[in-house]
């Protein structure tokens, strides 16, 4: 995820200081990583010096002053430009797990238990986002969909993986 784009689509409702920011974002994106104050204020000087934001006042209070960002239309130009650029999709062409199964073949390891460990892992962590889900607002229940989507992908492979393994151990000590 861009933070840096994230932080400016917030700005484009109003002008905003760095902790309504971090507030906003993690009340629609930090529920499993909420961001760091520090990452918010230094994202802020970046765009600020590429001219994406700029300050629209500065407040006096009990601490330092807060400063009151508010996106330029160069900022919003590049959020379009952000939004309207598709993400490359991820192919896993060599995963983790991929590199685990081979390496415990070619080391005379069970690979078989590498991947039932894997897919109790899987299982237990596509149980706790259905509970998540079930307790969600539309929002948590669209991304824990798209996680528990990629879960079953992944199952769907170790079950694969699992049915050619013999093949695979052949190839590998021939």
């Amino acid at each position: 995820m861009s933070i840096g784009h994230t932080l400016l689509a917030l700005l484009e409702a109003g002008p905003r200081h760095g902790y309504d920011l971090k507030r906003t974002f993690d009340d629609h994106f930090g529920q499993d990583r909420p961001l760091h104050y520090g990452q918010v204020y230094s994202t802020m000087s970046r765009l600020l010096k590429n001219g994406l934001v700029e300050v629209d006042g500065i407040e006096a209070g009990g601490g330092p002053e807060r400063k009151r960002y508010a996106i330029t239309d160069a900022g919003i130009t590049d959020v379009d430009a952000w939004l309207g650029t598709p993400e490359k999709p991820e192919p896993y062409l060599q995963s983790t797990l991929y590199t685990k199964v081979v390496l415990a073949l070619l080391t005379q390891r069970d690979a078989n238990r590498i991947l039932d460990t894997q897919r109790a892992e899987h299982l237990r962590l596509m149980r706790q986002l259905t509970r998540r889900k079930s307790g969600g607002d539309l929002a948590d229940q669209l991304i824990c969909d798209h996680a528990l989507f990629h879960l079953e992908a992944d199952l769907r492979w170790l079950e694969m993986a699992a049915a050619r393994l013999e093949r695979l151990a052949k190839e590998i000590h021939p």
